[in-house]
């Protein structure tokens, strides 16, 4: 293997979590349309109130992917495209919100994918919310040389605390 770029400091932040963070406000029927028309998804159980009422899901639900984005910038907060006068930057960063950043020597990062594991929908007035961390953090040799994977995953419940999602997001360093 080359370098070793999982120092003791990378170790020590695998298994790192951050606080739960709840959405801005529930879920609502307006987002749930745009949402459903952008993925293409015309599923009665997005947009019927009366099919939804009689249906196994007993309300409007928001197609499975919604809690992800169920979280908007608060008021008064920073807004993070104001950095993009800067000269460096490219809308990237080696940390998830709240989450220590991953301190690694390689100048590259790759999104290496999504995998979402549904447990059921987010109801039209619940709140969403959500804890991520550091599941692992492993170091690999590619044809092109060293890289470390980054699996970060999130979990999202109501308000009751029901599980809805479980995301789990690999970022490539290289």
């Amino acid at each position: 293997m080359s370098n070793e770029y999982i120092t003791g400091k990378v170790k020590a932040i695998i298994g790192a979590e951050t606080e739960w963070a709840t959405s801005t406000h529930a879920v609502e029927a307006s987002e749930v349309r745009r949402f459903h028309h952008a993925t293409m998804d015309d599923a009665r159980r997005y947009w019927d109130e009366d099919w939804a009422a009689t249906s196994r899901y007993g309300a409007l639900v928001a197609p499975p992917g919604f809690p992800v984005h169920a979280f908007r910038r608060p008021p008064s907060s920073p807004d993070p495209l104001d950095d993009m006068n800067k000269p460096d930057y490219d809308g990237l960063s080696r940390s998830f919100s709240g989450l220590p950043a991953v301190e690694v020597e390689l100048p590259r990062d790759l999104n290496g994918g999504y995998e979402y594991e549904l447990y059921r929908y987010a109801r039209v007035g619940e709140k969403v919310l959500r804890q991520a961390r550091y599941k692992d953090i492993v170091q690999r040799d590619g044809k092109s040389g060293p890289m470390v994977l980054v699996i970060i995953e999130e979990t999202y419940v109501n308000e009751k605390g029901e599980k809805l999602l479980k995301v789990t997001n690999t970022q490539i360093m290289r």
